[in-house]
């Protein structure tokens, strides 16, 4: 059985092979689907990689997450590198979760790089 996947939550991934600008390697993501969605049994899952390469003047685009749970590195998502992902590349999770404010500031960010509305970043 496997664990259920809840939007929020941040989850270790394997984002190999990558290509050109993508990030790569196996590192946290944050799960950003609907939870509707992964309780449908949904065979993929939209995710937003992390990085333990903190850049403060990054914000508001990036979100900083403080280390917590076993999330090991404070670290940011990097909210302009949505990827769909096959559940098989998921692995240990989840880490920890997101407030409902950090959540809150990762959806500005997010639809400010959908173009859904305006955003000084």
């Amino acid at each position: 059985m496997t664990k259920p996947i809840k939007r929020g939550q941040i989850w270790v991934a394997n984002l190999n092979p990558n290509r050109g600008g993508e990030m790569g390697k196996i590192r946290p993501v944050l799960i950003v689907q609907g939870d509707w969605l992964s309780d449908a049994q949904s065979r993929t899952v939209v995710v937003l990689p992390l990085t333990a390469r903190v850049q403060p003047d990054a914000e508001p685009l990036r979100v900083t997450v403080p280390a917590r749970g076993g999330l090991r590195n404070d670290s940011q998502v990097v909210v302009e590198q949505p990827r769909t992902l096959d559940r098989g590349r998921l692995g240990d999770g989840p880490l920890t979760a997101l407030s409902a404010q950090e959540m809150g500031h990762v959806e500005e960010s997010l639809l400010a790089v959908l173009g859904v509305f305006p955003k000084a970043v």
